[in-house]
């Protein structure tokens, strides 16, 4: 009969996989090492983090006013990107990688050279900028407002384009994924609000139909898909403002890995000390980062072992 992995766990940044067969009832545990390279440059939480699309460039948000830029591969921090006043809680970067867009809870969103780091342009309006999303094409019309749609009442959280431009899918505090005609800004179609969700839109299909539901005890902050395999990690953990009343590790400030077909949690990986509020997988599937409330940013690559794995 097939192996089966029953479980996988994590300990000190290994990544620890139980396997049970018939010829070995009770199981034995495999290591495969994934030594997380810590990267500190903020002075305040992770809000946002984003790979450039060749993923050799990571670019990070927080709430400390300045985003950084990183070397995807070995954490080596290249610079910051000063001039917000506020909060900083979203970015995107060109096809290219020239240029830089960031979103500010002081009420811009600033464009930037990626090279010099110098602020181009910046956009202002009257109310925090949550989320930002380069068009396909990157190409900028106007720096003027050519379109304001009149959602729900409630702070939207995240809001991207949708195939070749023709559309905006948006996700609010209202717990409702909404498709809008970018032309006209006409609502064009809605999730049920008992299956939305609050936080963030990771991937877009034709329809708003619920497909998948991944359950865990802790409330989720952040979510990403491998590129590669049939993973989704979570991240979050207990609310940031009891976080100095216990133990981290009551916590569970664990990324967690789900099998995306059998929604069946699969591993996990610990490490940060505080809520995970942001994750990203390269876009070669070989490595992930986490931001959390402690301030760090948690880049972790995968050995050939993960990749051998078979559930």
């Amino acid at each position: 009969m097939e192996t089966l992995v029953e479980v996988m766990v994590v300990r000190s940044g290994h990544l620890w996989v139980k396997i049970e067969s018939n010829e070995n009832p009770v199981g034995e545990e495999i290591k495969t090492i994934m030594r997380p390279i810590l990267m500190k440059g903020h002075e305040r939480p992770l809000t946002f983090l984003k790979y450039n699309r060749d993923g050799d460039l990571l670019f990070s948000c927080a709430k400390d006013h300045n985003p950084t830029l990183w070397f995807a591969d070995n954490g080596e921090r290249l610079g910051t990107f000063r001039g917000h006043n506020g909060a900083v809680w979203c970015c995107d970067v060109s096809r290219d990688s020239t240029r830089l867009i960031t979103g500010s809870a002081d009420q811009t969103a600033k464009l930037w050279d990626v090279q010099t780091g110098t602020q181009l342009f910046s956009f202002n309006f009257d109310s925090p900028a949550r989320a930002v999303d380069l068009s396909v094409g990157d190409k900028l019309a106007t720096g003027e407002s050519v379109l304001t749609i009149k959602g729900p009442q409630g702070r939207i959280n995240r809001a991207v384009w949708g195939p070749l431009n023709k559309t905006i899918i948006s996700a609010g505090e209202d717990a409702v994924v909404r498709i809008w005609d970018s032309e006209t800004g006409k609502l064009l179609e809605e999730s049920d609000k008992n299956t939305g969700h609050k936080k963030t839109i990771t991937s877009l299909s034709k329809t708003l139909a619920l497909i998948k539901t991944y359950v865990t005890e802790r409330p989720v902050n952040a979510v990403t898909m491998s590129p590669l395999l049939n993973h989704v990690v979570l991240g979050g953990g207990q609310d940031a403002s009891a976080v100095t009343t216990t133990d981290h590790r009551a916590g569970k400030f664990e990324a967690k890995f789900f099998d995306k077909i059998l929604e069946e949690e699969i591993g996990g990986v610990k490490g940060h000390f505080g809520p995970i509020n942001a994750l990203a997988f390269n876009p070669d599937g070989k490595s992930f980062s986490s931001g959390g409330e402690d301030g760090y940013v948690r880049l972790h690559h995968f050995d050939q072992d993960y990749f051998n794995i078979r559930i």
